[in-house]
């Protein structure tokens, strides 16, 4: 049960990391509105948001593959 709410708040969090990364990168160059296309590097938060985004996801996979383990046994 508090892996169940350890993964709410997990995904939760991850959620909000990506809806404060940048907007440029999303779905607007998917659908042709960014022809510019040029390579920015991340500094600063933008670097700290991108890696704890990524460390979150991970978690959560983790997470989820451990509750599954503990199911089956």
């Amino acid at each position: 049960m508090i892996i169940a709410i350890v993964q709410i708040v997990v995904s939760i969090l991850i959620i909000a990391l990506i809806l404060l990364q940048e907007r440029s990168s999303g779905m607007s160059g998917l659908l042709g509105g960014d022809s510019g296309g040029y390579y920015q590097a991340r500094r600063g938060m933008e670097k700290t948001i991108f890696y704890a985004t990524i460390a979150l996801c991970v978690i959560f996979v983790a997470l989820a593959v451990y509750q599954l383990y503990v199911q089956v046994h």
